[in-house]
């Protein structure tokens, strides 16, 4: 189960480097199951690789800023846009030009 926390300034929670070019501010996890909440950073130019993503997770995602863009949709999205996926589903590859924000949520489907 994720940590329990109150209200507190996401500021506050450091940048680290999560993988190729995204940094992010963990805001709660369980380790156990992979569970997360974070604010995902993407630095311009990078990208999620070549192939279309699938995963065992639920994972919502709402872009704060910037611009991403879908190669296999052929559609770039901006603040405001929402996503969720069901474990299984097709999504991606992703790239951003000039940089996004986003807030990511992964839970389980059970």
């Amino acid at each position: 189960m994720k940590d329990e926390h109150e209200f507190f300034a996401t500021g506050d929670v450091a940048w680290t480097d999560a993988d190729g070019g995204i940094s992010e501010r963990l805001l709660s996890q369980d380790p156990a199951d992979g569970t997360l909440t974070r604010i995902a950073r993407w630095a311009p130019g990078t990208t999620s690789g070549h192939e279309v993503i699938r995963h065992e997770y639920v994972e919502e995602v709402y872009l704060l800023e910037g611009e991403l863009t879908d190669l296999t949709l052929e559609r770039t999205f901006g603040p405001g846009d929402y996503a969720c996926r069901p474990p299984g589903m097709p999504h991606g590859p992703y790239v951003t030009t000039g940089g996004c924000t986003m807030l990511e949520i992964r839970y389980s489907a059970r």
